[in-house]
């Protein structure tokens, strides 16, 4: 529950709404208890043929007649104890002291009798059936004021819960994205997405659970026992005696209910992953004809879920019947005990003093009514019960991610750069995902300012791990990367990386209109600027004569209206309008048509004159950019030279840039 509190906290910052919505539940709590004393003058005033006046008034009578016995008896017992002799005295004096307690109470009754007398013959009916009347109108006036308390309590926990899940979806978000791309990676997209949307969904209904009926619903009961106890509270204590049995039992499944929530959301954060890995790769699936083996799988994924959901349900389902089981054992110990003393007019219950006077019928009624007032909360709070242990197992699965630190995080002191990177170097650098298993060992590597270098070698050699350091996407496990000197781990990440443009093998881009796309990541950029940036891609052409909106042309879900060549040429003048200095190049031009290709390989030609240049590409056009070449295998670096120096020595850059079939050809 450590973390549900957290959640707790966070909707306490809006103390209007809070106060409010407690004060509608104190209102709706009140009220509850006040409509349940109607049955009290009904009971023993109407159904008595009389109004509350004339109740009143041989209340008042009644009361000062047993006043006066009482002062008799008072002054009786001081006489004896005057006469008796010492062995008597002590139980004379028990017996005075009774009576002198008895005599103030009847005292302070007769007090507030007397003052309430006048006012009930000035304001209330003096025929019974205006009385009831009068009590059925109040109750009604009670009932809606009730309900429109209610109502606004239920706006006010809404609009908590709602903000609380506006927060912190926000607060998810801003940490997501902070998130580096280690602990990224190990976090599946539906796991994200169930957090994201399930898990804020679910804690936001706790949030409106917890300040709506998790507080009414008390108070309902408290006001409610609160009654009960005013009628007797001896006679209500003896009534509740299996209220701590049933409390150990719910205790018991809270635990439970949490545990297999708990469970549950992990087990649907799967769901989302198969589903996602399912719909992304459709194509393959039916190419292979793998539909079959993919329903088994889902099917799999979908029972452990099911299971998981039918526990939730037996524990939810056997909080209901306790409840009940204990609200039926309540009634009849109270049906029990009350009959027997009204019926026999008896005011002791096992040698125990229930009340001062034997009970009335309507005083057993109200207490009876009282009961079931405070049993209709308990059922209401039974049926919530599983929502909030779900609400507090989402929570700690939704901060188990917000509570991450990221690995690649900004020091304490940044350490700043110069106005204009210099050299760039990897100093003994080694890198692993995974402790013990090294994708980069002991790589040295020095990059001049406005060097074009090429970086080259089969898969899994690690290239693309290489490049990722070099915007601070990973730190080192051992060695450092530096900017003239400066490692990159005592510098800001902002500054690392706005000094560096990316353009990778799948161009990335947003549901946004081209013109966005261009200036994402310069947002400061003019439209004239962008234009240009386009024209320099080759990108112009295209955007004005194929596009119908052109710049203002949404591109769709991940560029999913502009072909694959469209796509890279947009994401090339994205990089081109950012200037950056450094501008890293993966696999860039590998996954485009030959016409594409040309028009990207003449615009990096200009575009990589006097910046420093890294790209990672096979292609013999895009290797003769580069004023060196490094050939990398098992994550270390095995070669290096010009692409003459390599096609001559070099046997795996041969292979990898297929020098040997151009030759045998």
């Amino acid at each position: 529950m450590t973390n549900f509190v957290r959640v707790i906290r966070l909707a306490l910052r809006h103390r209007l709404t809070v106060a409010a919505s407690i004060f509608c539940s104190l209102a709706v709590a009140l009220l509850w208890g006040g409509n349940i004393t109607a049955i009290y003058p009904i009971v023993d005033v109407v159904m008595n043929d009389k109004s509350i006046p004339e109740w009143m008034d041989e209340k008042v009578e009644s009361t000062q007649a047993e006043v006066e016995d009482l002062v008799v008896a008072r002054d009786t017992f001081r006489r004896q104890l005057g006469e008796a002799p010492p062995a008597r005295r002590t139980r004379l004096e028990v017996a005075r002291r009774t009576v002198l307690e008895q005599l103030n109470k009847k005292q302070k009754d007769l007090k507030y009798l007397r003052w309430a007398q006048p006012w009930t013959h000035r304001y209330l009916p003096v025929t019974p059936f205006h009385t009831l009347v009068l009590v059925c109108l109040a109750l009604l006036a009670g009932t809606v004021f009730k309900s429109i308390f209610r109502l606004a309590g239920y706006y006010c926990t809404a609009r908590l819960g709602h903000l609380t899940a506006f927060e912190l979806r926000k607060e998810f978000y801003r940490r997501t994205l902070r998130l580096d791309m280690g602990t990224f990676g190990q976090t599946g997209p539906g796991d994200l997405m169930n957090r994201f949307m399930g898990d804020v969904a679910v804690v936001s209904a706790g949030t409106r659970t917890i300040f709506g009926l998790a507080i009414r619903e008390p108070l309902k009961m408290i006001v409610c026992l609160a009654g009960a106890a005013w009628v007797s509270w001896q006679l209500l204590l003896m009534t509740l005696v299996l209220a701590p049995l049933a409390g150990y039992a719910i205790l018991w499944l809270a635990k439970a209910l949490k545990r297999a929530n708990r469970r549950a959301l992990e087990e649907l954060s799967t769901v989302y992953d198969r589903l996602g890995e399912t719909f992304g790769g459709l194509k393959v699936i039916q190419a292979f004809t793998m539909e079959s083996r993919e329903r088994s799988r889902f099917h799999q994924t979908s029972k452990q879920y099911y299971n998981r959901s039918m526990k939730i349900t037996l524990y939810d389902a056997m909080v209901s019947p306790l409840t009940e089981s204990m609200g039926i054992g309540i009634i009849i110990a109270a049906t029990l005990a009350g009959g027997y003393l009204v019926l026999n007019r008896q005011t002791h219950l096992f040698g125990l003093r229930i009340s001062d006077e034997p009970l009335t019928h309507g005083l057993l009624t109200l207490f009876y009514g009282f009961l079931a007032g405070a049993s209709d909360p308990i059922r209401r709070l039974s049926s919530v019960f599983n929502g909030l242990q779900k609400a507090a197992a989402a929570s700690d699965h939704l901060y188990e991610l917000l509570d991450r630190e990221t690995q690649v995080a900004d020091p304490q002191v940044p350490a700043p750069l110069a106005s204009r990177v210099g050299r760039i170097q990897f100093r003994d650098v080694s890198f692993a995902y995974k402790p013990g298993e090294l994708v980069l060992e002991g790589v040295d590597l020095q990059i001049p300012c406005g060097e074009t270098i090429a970086i080259v070698g089969p898969n899994g050699s690690g290239k693309t791990t290489l490049m990722n350091l070099l915007p601070r996407f990973y730190d080192p496990t051992s060695g450092a990367v530096t900017f003239d000197g400066t490692d990159l781990r005592n510098a800001r990440v902002r500054d690392v990386r706005k000094r560096i443009g990316i353009v990778t093998q799948e161009s990335v881009l947003f549901d946004d209109t081209v013109m966005e796309n261009i200036r994402y990541g310069s947002p400061w950029a003019t439209d004239e600027q962008v234009y240009d940036a386009a024209k320099r891609a080759h990108a112009h052409q295209f955007v004005m004569s194929k596009l119908e909106e052109t710049y203002q042309t949404r591109v769709g879900t991940g560029g999913s209206r502009l072909s694959s060549g469209q796509r890279q040429r947009v994401a090339l003048a994205r990089a081109i309008l950012r200037d950056p200095e450094i501008l890293i190049l993966d696999e860039a031009t590998s996954q485009i048509d030959v016409e594409s290709e040309r028009l990207i390989h003449q615009v990096l030609e200009k575009f990589v004159r006097g910046r420093t240049v890294v790209m990672i590409t096979h292609r013999p056009s895009t290797l003769a950019l580069a004023n060196r070449i490094v050939v990398m295998d098992h994550g270390r670096i095995v070669d290096m030279g010009s692409f003459d120096e390599l096609a001559a020595r070099c046997n795996l850059f041969r292979r990898l840039s297929h020098l040997d079939q151009r030759e045998s050809a």
